[in-house]
């Protein structure tokens, strides 16, 4: 036996007598090393099945080695098999021990917009109540089980399917996403309108001027260094100018983004792409995301420091990375979850998105129950101005 495979913790577990409908999931395994559980992973997320670009092996398993290990999160991939031992789903997590509880929550952290299995897409469109119940008994079950699921940011719906994990007991997550919806064929002026292109076509003459203006989307691994390089130079800089902590000096953040950015996919992208505003003199915008061939959701953005800030290139490079995806037929955007203004001038829905807290022990239960009451407090503030308004007050203090 390698070691690789003594990694693995396999045990299966039948589903209580007294559980509803008999489900197809007839055995779970836990892995506990990344490496171990690639080959289903990379099987589950290919384009035929169903999943997020959040949850691509090369996107977590960066995330992990770099910042993972930093938070004391270990690997904890659940995948669910029939009785053919054919995996139907992988639940990409890891596992934190908090106050003597053993939380388990998908990896990825704050970096990732949208959480959520991958599916293999057949059982996904037919899975019912049974199906999530019985995955649930079997992990409660399990020899190697955490105390608590803490499932996190999922969207209901992912390329029009839903997603079986809202049959789950679960509530509205502290913020929705907002949301571009891109209609197939529908002329450029149905996405932006007319008089906001002219508003912007009008600053972008002032960044034309400049000698080797460009947009593009980085695929060259020297111009993704430089811009990286000019992000990490800029990004704290303004941060700072705003008052705000600088996020991207944790531990491994840095690490974990470049790592991302340069891994390829087959399609020529990457796990995570960057688009950019450049001349010959700077990086003038930056917005990194992933893309999945139907939607485009951004992660991360910055813009110069410089004189050329004052021509909104921020927008503008929002405008041309619409445009980008919807003339390549995607049908959505996202600019992740939150209610940024600028957000607000391109995407007009609001996706809704869920949190489950599931025990699986008696121990499980009074964390779930206090995390569960954590997020509703917090999407009270979100959604209540006046307490909002409180909030922003205490935290203007608290920085001063």
């Amino acid at each position: 036996m390698t070691m690789m495979t003594a990694l693995i913790e396999s045990r299966t577990a039948e589903a209580r007598t007294s559980s509803p409908p008999v489900s197809r999931i007839a055995r779970v395994e836990i892995f506990r090393d990344m490496a171990a559980a690639e080959p289903i992973w990379r099987a589950l997320e290919q384009p035929e099945q169903l999943s997020t670009p959040y949850q691509r092996f090369d996107f977590l398993n960066a995330w992990q080695t770099h910042v993972g290990t930093n938070e004391n999160l270990t690997p904890f991939i659940v995948v669910a098999s029939d009785a053919e031992r054919r995996p139907l789903l992988l639940l990409p997590m890891g596992l934190e021990r908090s106050r003597g509880v053993g939380i388990a929550r998908f990896l990825g952290g704050k970096h990732a917009t949208f959480n959520m299995p991958l599916w293999r897409r057949d059982f996904a469109q037919s899975a019912g109540a049974g199906d999530v119940v019985a995955l649930i008994d079997l992990l409660r079950g399990h020899a190697a089980k955490a105390d608590v699921l803490a499932l996190t940011q999922q969207p209901l719906r992912w390329r029009s399917l839903g997603n079986p994990m809202a049959l789950l007991p679960h509530q509205a997550s502290t913020n929705d996403c907002p949301l571009l919806t891109i209609a197939p064929g529908a002329p450029a002026t149905a996405r932006i309108s007319n008089s906001f292109r002219r508003r912007l076509k009008g600053k972008e003459r002032k960044l034309q001027a400049l000698d080797g203006y460009r947009y593009y989307l980085a695929r060259d691994e020297a111009d993704i260094k430089r811009l990286l390089d000019a992000f990490f130079k800029i990004k704290p800089a303004r941060m700072a100018a705003q008052k705000l902590p600088n996020v991207f000096a944790d531990p491994g953040i840095e690490d974990f983004i470049r790592a991302a950015c340069a891994a390829p996919l087959s399609d020529g992208g990457h796990a995570i792409d960057i688009h950019a505003l450049e001349c010959d003199d700077e990086m003038i915008a930056l917005f990194a995301g992933v893309a999945d061939g139907q939607r485009f959701s951004m992660m991360f953005n910055t813009y110069t420091m410089s004189e050329n800030s004052r021509y909104s290139p921020g927008l503008i490079l929002m405008r041309n990375i619409i445009d980008h995806y919807a003339e390549r037929g995607y049908g959505s955007l996202d600019l992740g979850i939150g209610s940024d203004e600028y957000k607000l001038l391109f995407c007009k829905d609001q996706e809704p998105i869920f949190d489950s807290f599931i025990a699986l022990s008696g121990r499980g239960r009074v964390a779930a129950a206090a995390m569960s009451s954590m997020v509703r407090a917090k999407r009270l503030v979100k959604h209540t101005p006046a307490l909002m308004q409180m909030a922003q007050r205490l935290r203007t203090a608290l920085q001063r």
